[in-house]
């Protein structure tokens, strides 16, 4: 557990609005990697991204480690998930699960977290879309999106639901199904039209923003 610690404080990016960010360091440093950076970093003896990601998920889920160093660690985790082919890996290293399961901790900077790397993992792809969907992400996403009383989780919620839902009408059609009937809409919405679904996103974001903080 020392060397993950020591791997996490040591791979650290910037750990981006919670508590100890500051305005100054609050930058995302650039996403872009050339196609060998992966390979290169292999022979020179580093981890994978894919060793990267279980490494970043064991130290969220550490009961070791501080909140800070798992605010760290999700961090990176949201880093590496921005490109393509990390978020689509998250089945084959069995990651989908647990991040899902952190919607659900009694921290809150670990919910909002959470819902930002889904919502990271599943904007315009739709095999992580599909994922998602397969591991019953939505019923959760719906809940904090309407109920959680920490405003910046509420926002990641509806980030993740919009990204989630966005021309996949599966995904729509089970947020649907989730909402509380004050926010159904009356007749058949045409899960196909984004101009409808944004609609019905919109009312979801108003009900999101009358919840007590």
């Amino acid at each position: 557990m020392n060397n993950l610690l020591k791997w996490s404080i040591e791979n650290t990016g910037t750990t981006r609005n919670h508590s100890t960010a500051s305005p100054d360091t609050d930058v995302k440093p650039p996403s872009g990697r050339s196609l060998n950076e992966e390979a290169i970093r292999s022979l020179m003896g580093g981890p994978s991204d894919a060793e990267l990601m279980k490494q970043s998920m064991a130290a969220i889920q550490s009961p070791d480690l501080s909140l800070d160093d798992k605010l760290v660690a999700f961090d990176n985790f949201e880093q590496l998930i921005e490109m393509v082919d990390n978020a689509n890996n998250l089945e084959s290293l069995a990651l989908w699960s647990p991040l899902v399961a952190e919607l659900g901790n009694n921290e809150a900077e670990l919910r909002r977290m959470a819902a930002w790397c889904i919502g990271t993992a599943v904007q315009n792809n739709i095999k992580s879309q599909e994922r998602a969907l397969a591991v019953n992400a939505i019923p959760s996403l719906v809940k904090l999106a309407l109920e959680d009383t920490n405003e910046q989780v509420r926002k990641k919620a509806i980030y993740a639901l919009s990204s989630e839902i966005r021309n996949y009408p599966p995904a729509f059609q089970v947020m649907v199904q989730e909402l509380p009937k004050e926010l159904r809409p009356e007749g058949a919405v045409n899960a196909g039209d984004m101009d409808e679904v944004d609609q019905v996103m919109h009312l979801v974001k108003q009900a999101s923003g009358k919840t007590l903080t």
